[in-house]
């Protein structure tokens, strides 16, 4: 602070030398002449008339900036006329007059009572007047006069921007443009060296250098690489003064970032690669990855790769992944274990874009070897063929062989196959297959006509491995036998008319065959052996699987006879041939001229003769009356026999219940009360049926209920199945009592022969001896104790 003081005193002090300097030149050089004149010789000797100036001004200076204890002197004005005795005033007006400049009105000093800053206003304008002071009347005509603001350098030079963001390429050669930074400075440009700026760099080298005059910072290395350093922070300066000391001085920051070129070709880290693939892998799964290494980025760092030799050329391929730049490997086709354990690949990884001027650097691609082994993998079994297509004849026998499949297991264990017919493919089991050797045969006959095809499925799978099985689709052909005879391709109607003509035609007939063309037509119609000169009608094969019926006399009568049947034999054109008499009932009709339908009934002609129509529909009408009263009557007899115990819908259900209890002993008196069936109603009344609405209330006849503490029970229980059976409201089941308590023992002890064995019996059973021959056996087990006893 001390020395900015210093330099602002000494800055002063300099401006006031010079002022006062500029005073006296002024004074010397613009010294009015007096109103009154004066002559004044030329170099030639002429005299020259003078106006005498009436009071003396000029320009004005003022140093900005200056803060000392007492106002500035800017000047002062002074009059010719003015003698000095105080008569004259001295007035100043215009910019500034009165506020920032004063003026003594008796000596003319002007004075700054304010701090001035050029870069503020650098001038003010006013008007200086001298008028009496008595009398206020102008002695000199008013005049104008400019007070400068003096600059000093009082500011440093500032950047347009803070901050600059600049890009260079790579490699750029020495002396490259990057950007160019320009700093301004408010002081005075016209006035010394305040504006005068020189750039700089402080930060940066030796990478960048600045043009001292012109800002423009350019490379000062060459081969910089973005590899090794992307980005750079230089620091200019923008000094004053022409960068001498003393000057002021501004700073910017500016970063210089080193775009990418492709410089760098790609890099595979490792020269070989390994990978396995199962052989059940599918194509297009994924093998594995390959990555080359390219520092570039963006465009200058793509990279495509390719297979460009190996064995494996035809099982692999690769794509290039270029979100991760990676190359994909995937399987191209099936592998084989068993055919060929590994594969080789050459692989090559080459950038997209190149650029010429780096071509010297070397090929932009690099190659790789991947190894690729193939795992051997559990495969289930394999058909010798994708399907099978086989053929048998209808109605063949059962058991006749329809064809073989045939499986292996690809894997080298090769394990045993089994084979079974997928029994959703076979519903009805036309077919068995042999599950050791594939042989497919027929369980029962087929028959062509109802199925032309049959397609099964056949399964094989592995002995020791379940899970590993195959399916193969099988397609049956049913082969046509001739076994179907022709018939009529109709239910034929013809009718021949009454006036009909000898030979004339009423009807064309053909024939259906469900058997194959090759069993079917063509087909051949003739009329039996035994009617072949039939009298009424004869026929003509058309040879185009179609024969007319022709009128062979004249003179039908539907009163003679209405109706004639003609027998026709259809055969086919199979080996052997088949065929079959199919009748034609041919109906005689009445017909007009013309040979138009009139009637075919032959009793019209017997109603014409006796009755009307009126007739005919009084009689119709009588039969469908007495129709009416035979349905009504038989309604009414089924209404009547409806039964007397009617079971409601939701009541009705099946009286069986089975009962595996064995029954109670002689003291099971818990199992059963004899008070229950003398008092079966108790103390809550009978039990209602629940399958019946009874239709009144049943009161039981005291006349047949026993006396309570009768004995007689055969009697007791026959009185209540009486009542049971003459009671509607009984269950129409017998209630059972279930016993679940046999006992705890008889007084009679047990009756097993096991324990008398071991017990010294008296028991004589000689009399089994009595017993006959089947009883022998027995006899002799037990009749024969005394002997044994004798014996002992």
């Amino acid at each position: 602070m001390k020395e900015d003081n210093c330099l602002h005193a000494a800055l002063i002090c300099l401006g006031m030398l010079y002022y006062s300097h500029a005073i006296t030149t002024e004074k010397l050089n613009h010294v009015r002449p007096s109103l009154h004149g004066h002559h004044e010789k030329g170099k030639e000797g002429q005299v020259l008339h003078r106006s005498k100036r009436g009071w003396v001004w000029n320009q004005f200076f003022v140093i900005e900036e200056y803060t000392g204890p007492d106002p500035v002197l800017v000047g002062r004005l002074h009059s010719d006329i003015d003698s000095g005795d105080g008569n004259i005033k001295y007035i100043l007006s215009g910019e500034g007059a009165g506020i920032i400049f004063v003026i003594d009105d008796k000596s003319g000093n002007i004075h700054a009572t304010k701090t001035l800053d050029r870069e503020e206003r650098a001038q003010y304008t006013l008007t200086a007047q001298a008028v009496d002071r008595n009398t206020n009347r102008p002695l000199e005509p008013p005049s104008e006069f400019i007070v400068k603001v003096q600059d000093i350098n009082d500011n440093p030079p500032e950047f347009l921007h803070e901050n600059y963001h600049a890009n260079v390429p790579e490699r750029s050669n020495v002396g490259t443009s990057v950007i160019q930074v320009t700093a301004s400075d408010a002081d005075d440009p016209t006035y010394g060296n305040s504006a005068k700026l020189v750039y700089s760099i402080l930060e940066g080298q030796p990478y960048f250098s600045v043009e001292a005059q012109t800002g423009i910072i350019r490379t000062a290395l060459p081969n910089m690489d973005r590899e090794a350093k992307e980005e750079y922070h230089v620091v200019i300066q923008a000094k004053d003064m022409g960068g001498h000391m003393g000057g002021l001085s501004g700073t910017t920051k500016v970063t210089i970032t080193l775009t990418d070129v492709n410089d760098n070709p790609p890099k595979f880290p490792q020269s070989v690669y390994q990978m396995s693939v199962s052989e059940a892998a599918v194509p297009g799964e994924e093998v594995g990855r390959v990555k080359a290494k390219d520092p570039d980025i963006g465009e200058n760092g793509l990279v495509a790769y390719s297979i460009i030799d190996g064995d494996g050329m035809d099982m692999f391929e690769i794509t290039t992944d270029y979100e991760t730049q990676e190359g994909v490997v995937k399987l191209k086709k099936v592998l084989d274990f068993e055919t060929k354990k590994s594969y080789s690949l050459k692989v090559e990884a080459a950038n997209v874009h190149i650029d010429p001027k780096f071509i010297s650097n070397g090929p932009f691609k690099d190659t790789v070897t991947v190894k690729i082994t193939v795992e051997d993998a559990d495969e289930p079994p394999v058909f010798l063929k994708p399907s099978y297509i086989f053929e048998v004849q209808e109605n063949a026998a059962s058991g006749t062989v329809v064809g073989k499949v045939h499986a292996k297991d690809p894997d080298a264990a090769n394990s045993a196959i089994r084979y079974s017919i997928d029994r959703h493919t076979d519903l009805e089991r036309y077919f068995t297959i042999n599950a050791d050797d594939g042989n497919i045969k027929t369980i029962k006959a087929l028959d062509r006509e109802e199925i032309a095809w049959h397609n099964i499925s056949v399964f094989a799978v592995e002995v020791h491995k379940q899970h590993q099985e195959a399916k193969v689709p099988v397609a049956i052909k049913v082969v046509d036998v001739n076994d179907n005879a022709p018939k009529f391709a109709a239910a034929y109607e013809p009718y021949v008319c009454e006036n009909a003509r000898t030979n004339q035609q009423f009807i064309t007939i053909s024939a259906d065959d469900k058997d194959d063309s090759a069993n079917g037509p063509r087909f051949i119609f003739s009329l039996p052996p035994e009617i072949i000169h039939n009298p009424n009608f004869t026929l003509r094969d058309n040879r185009d699987n179609t024969a007319s019926v022709l009128v062979r006399r004249e003179g039908f009568s539907r009163q003679k006879q209405d109706l004639y049947l003609l027998p026709i034999v259809i055969s086919d054109g199979g080996l052997p041939p088949m065929s079959s008499t199919n009748t034609l009932t041919i109906r005689v009709c009445g017909c007009d001229s013309n040979g138009s339908l009139l009637s075919c009934n032959a009793e019209a002609y017997i109603l014409s003769a006796g009755l009307s129509t009126g007739a005919l529909i009084a009689i119709l009408a009588c039969i469908v009356i007495l129709l009416v009263i035979v349905v009504l009557f038989v309604t009414l007899k089924r209404q009547k026999k409806e039964p007397l115990i009617v079971f409601e819908e939701e009541d009705v259900r099946e009286n069986i219940i089975t009962y595996d209890d064995e029954g109670g002993g002689e003291e099971d008196t818990e199992a059963f009360d004899i008070a229950t069936l003398q008092n079966p109603d108790g103390i809550n009344g009978f039990i209602p049926r629940k399958d019946i609405k009874p239709e009144y209330q049943y009161m039981p006849r005291p006349g047949l209920r026993p006396a309570p503490n009768s004995v007689d029970v055969d009697d007791f229980i026959n009185t209540r199945i009486q009542e049971a059976d003459n009671d509607p409201t009984a269950p129409p089941y017998d209630s059972i009592q279930i016993y679940g308590y046999e006992g705890r023992g008889s007084v009679a002890g047990s009756l097993s022969s096991l324990e008398s064995a071991t017990t010294d019996s008296d028991l004589d059973y000689d009399y089994l001896q009595n017993w006959g021959p089947r009883f022998k056996k027995l006899a002799d087990l037990y009749g024969s104790k005394d002997t044994f006893d004798d014996d002992s």
